[in-house]
């Protein structure tokens, strides 16, 4: 790998440059938990929508097209090609490379990665830790990117070497973090997981009381409460035989989870983390409103409404930021969604009938998108007897 020759001339930060951003959010907590991207992760939520985000967008292939005018073809000779289809650098696949930008995209809004280049041209794109790179635009409106490294040496980058992707923005510039204008969501989240966690480690006997008509002692009460604590709170305690003295009655005041309405506030903060990230319910596990007529509705609905704002960005940023200058118009990134839209193989083939009857496919079209090499003759374009153009020729050959 070619890797990081610029590290060695990193120059320490400027006093007046403001700090690396690592959104962490701190102000305004409620509940006094620390929201940050890292620790969003840990609820099973927000770990779900940003992994099958993630995942449907690492399957997708990525190639690299070239519109020659009359027909747009592979450009597999181009040396970006090889980059987005088979390796983006030394030690990652396109998968893990889609993912990695997908998983910051999610959780902080912006992806970037340093060009490695030779004689010019992007040979591999390493990604970069976000919350170590902060972005801004200077008085020209010029692109800066300063990169801290993991020595503390910092160095001040432009976009031709800096790879930027970013999603929505109310700056132009920097995408916003959908976990830091959530973050009161996230962490009503995070404060239900917690209460849970103490609601069931304390056990199904510790809320009550021990109730007793005389006067304990000190060393009665003490010995009472160390026994009791260690004997009666906890999962592992739970059930187990209480032998009581001194005319001590147990008397049970706790309400059930379902009698709090714990798991239906459990449930809305899951459909509050699925509203953030656009993704349906069913795909993270939870199926109380899918039906065997809607779920295949759902499932486009998150191709087309979740998946492609993604997709039509980081193509975007390709085209711009990754492709020559001088190929540009001409060549183009594209992701192949098809997997993804494909239905049953009775809906397919229904498709590719009226496809080929019509003439929009060929049948060795179809037999590609069934992964099936093609055959003698499947290449003809089929054209219907009655659509066909009337020249004007029939008229004459019948006067």
């Amino acid at each position: 790998m070619k890797l990081f020759n610029f590290l060695k001339k990193s120059k320490p930060q400027d006093e007046n440059t403001p700090p690396p951003y690592y959104d962490y959010i701190r102000n305004g907590s409620q509940t006094g938990l620390s929201v940050s991207p890292n620790n969003a992760m840990t609820l099973t939520g927000v770990f779900s929508c940003v992994r099958v985000l993630a995942e449907s967008v690492g399957m997708l292939p990525c190639f690299l097209y070239e519109d020659t005018g009359s027909e747009r073809k592979k450009a597999i000779r181009d040396d970006l090609y090889k980059l987005l289809y088979i390796a983006p650098n030394d030690y990652m696949t396109p998968q893990e490379f889609w993912e990695c930008i997908m998983t910051n995209l999610c959780l902080r809004g912006n992806f970037y990665a340093y060009k490695v280049k030779i004689n010019g041209k992007v040979k591999e794109l390493l990604p970069l830790d976000a919350g170590a790179v902060f972005a801004k635009l200077d008085n020209n409106w010029q692109p800066v990117y300063q990169v801290t490294f993991p020595d503390g040496n910092s160095q001040f980058l432009t976009q031709d070497d800096i790879w930027h992707v970013r999603i929505f923005t109310k700056d132009s510039f920097l995408g916003i973090s959908p976990i830091t204008q959530a973050r009161k969501a996230a962490e009503l989240a995070m404060a239900t997981e917690q209460f849970g966690s103490g609601l069931f480690g304390n056990g199904a006997v510790s809320s009550g009381v021990l109730q007793t008509d005389q006067t304990l002692t000190d060393e009665s009460f003490n010995r009472l409460k160390k026994e009791f604590t260690e004997n009666h709170t906890g999962l592992s305690n739970a059930h187990k035989p209480m032998i009581l003295e001194m005319g001590l009655k147990w008397n049970q005041i706790s309400m059930s989870s379902e009698d709090a309405q714990f798991l239906e506030t459990r449930k809305f903060q899951l459909e509050e983390i699925c509203r953030i990230f656009r993704v349906p319910l069913h795909l993270v596990q939870n199926t109380d409103r899918a039906t065997f007529s809607n779920i295949e509705n759902l499932g486009m609905g998150f191709v087309n409404y979740s998946l492609i704002p993604y997709l039509t960005r980081i193509e975007q940023r390709i085209n711009i930021g990754l492709v020559e200058k001088s190929k540009q118009g001409r060549f183009y990134a594209k992701f192949n969604v098809g997997a993804l839209m494909r239905g049953d193989m009775s809906s397919r083939y229904k498709s590719y009938a009226t496809g080929i009857n019509w003439g929009i496919l060929s049948p060795n079209e179809c037999r590609d998108l069934e992964d099936r090499n093609p055959r003698e003759g499947g290449d003809v374009f089929l054209t219907p007897l009655n659509m066909t153009a009337n020249t004007g020729k029939e008229d004459e050959e019948q006067v």
